[in-house]
């Protein structure tokens, strides 16, 4: 009875230091253990598992930015041509449906890593193609030369945007160099 008993003991005290072991970091990873591989408070380069790899999948979204879903997209273009295209309601909504289901395509075809970036930009121009296509079924004659001076307009838009982000990096690049350049001068 008595050997029985000593097993019982010795197993629930290994259990119960296992466990405020895993509390704390785990092994080499938590308070103590001041060897180098992670030791001390916090997080360290040890074995045991640390807060931040038990945040699980919402930890690793938090670094990537938030898709914006098609139909937000669609009805931010629809916003802005709707006055320029004269469109009524129900040429909105159908064009809606078609801008956001072209914009869920081109996601698909971009994020498709068998296709090279060659057959990505051919299939992304005859899905701009089917776009324009569909589209201007919903045009009368007047609004179609509307919509395509609109498509323009959008076009040098985007450009314009990113060229001026593209400038505002490079000039914010330069004026970091130059006050160091400043800085050293100075000293």
């Amino acid at each position: 009875m008595k050997p029985t008993l000593n097993l019982i003991v010795f197993v629930f005290t290994l259990f119960c230091f296992n466990t405020v072991s895993a509390q704390y970091g785990g092994y080499n990873n938590g308070y103590g253990y001041g060897n180098g591989y992670g030791g001390g408070y916090g997080r360290g380069g040890g074995m045991g598992m640390d807060r931040s790899m038990m945040a699980g999948p919402s930890q690793g979204t938090q670094s990537k930015p938030k898709e914006t879903p098609p139909e937000e997209i669609a009805a931010l273009i629809i916003e802005q041509m709707k006055p320029q295209v004269n469109l009524d309601e129900l040429q909105a909504i159908a064009i809606s449906n078609v801008l956001a289901e072209s914009i869920r395509e081109q996601g698909i075809l971009l994020k498709n890593e068998s296709s090279s970036q060659d057959q990505k930009i051919e299939q992304i121009k005859a899905l701009k193609e089917s776009t324009d296509k569909k589209i201007s079924a919903f045009l009368n004659p007047d609004q179609i030369e509307k919509y395509k001076t609109f498509m323009d307009t959008f076009k040098d838009m985007k450009k314009s945007k990113s060229k001026k982000k593209k400038d505002k990096d490079s000039k914010e690049d330069s004026k970091e160099v130059k006050d160091a350049t400043d800085t050293k001068i100075s000293e």
